[in-house]
C-alpha cells in the first residue's frame, strides 16, 4: 500500500529539521520511528531523497539499531535482556517462555498486533538480571512462573 501525500510530507518535514546538522540521518530516523513505529523500504527511500543518502547506506543503519524496525511492531513491545548477567541468571529461558506462551518467534508480532517479542543485548538492569522491558517499564529478577502473570497484565488492560 503506498505511502499518504500526509505522510510524505510529514517525512519530508522531519528531514528538513534536520538537514542543517552535521549528521542527521540518526535524527530523522529516530523521529520516524517514534511517528510511525517502523522504517519501511518506501519510507528509507523518502529520507535517502531528502538527506542525499544512499538507501543502502540507510537500511544498514536501520537493520544495524535494534531501536529501528522494518516492520510494525506491537502495542506492547516485550525486550528480554540476553545479555550476559541476564543470560546466565536464565533469560534465555524467560525469552523462550514468552516465545511459547505468545506462539511467535524473536522479532515477530502476534497476530492481533499486541505483542512484539525482542531480545536485547544488555538493558543496563545486570544488577537485577533477568531483566525485562515492556514499552520502557522494566521487569527485575523474572522467573519463568511470572511470564504468565505478565502475558495476562497487558492482555487485560485491552479489556479496560
Amino acid at each position: 500500500m503506498p505511502l499518504r501525500k500526509e505522510a510524505i510530507m510529514q517525512i519530508n518535514e522531519i528531514c528538513d529539521r534536520y538537514k542543517n546538522e552535521p549528521s542527521p540521518l540518526m535524527l530523522v530516523l529516530a523521529d520516524v520511528q517514534r511517528e510511525y513505529g517502523y522504517i519501511p523500504l518506501e519510507v528509507q527511500e523518502i529520507i535517502s531523497k531528502n538527506l542525499n543518502i544512499p538507501v543502502s547506506e540507510i537500511y544498514g543503519v536501520v537493520t544495524f539499531y535494534s531501536l529501528f524496525s522494518l516492520k510494525p511492531k506491537g502495542r506492547y513491545v516485550i525486550g528480554v535482556c540476553i545479555g550476559t548477567a541476564c543470560y546466565v541468571k536464565g533469560g534465555q529461558n524467560v525469552l523462550d517462555k514468552f516465545s511459547e506462551l505468545l506462539n511467535i518467534k524473536v522479532g515477530q508480532t502476534t497476530e492481533d498486533g499486541l505483542f512484539t517479542l525482542d531480545g536485547l543485548r544488555c538493558i543496563g538492569a545486570c544488577g537485577i538480571a533477568p531483566a525485562l522491558t515492556i514499552n520502557g517499564k522494566v521487569y527485575p529478577r523474572v522467573k519463568l512462573s511470572d511470564v504468565q502473570r505478565i502475558i495476562n497484565e497487558y492482555k487485560n488492560k485491552q479489556m479496560e
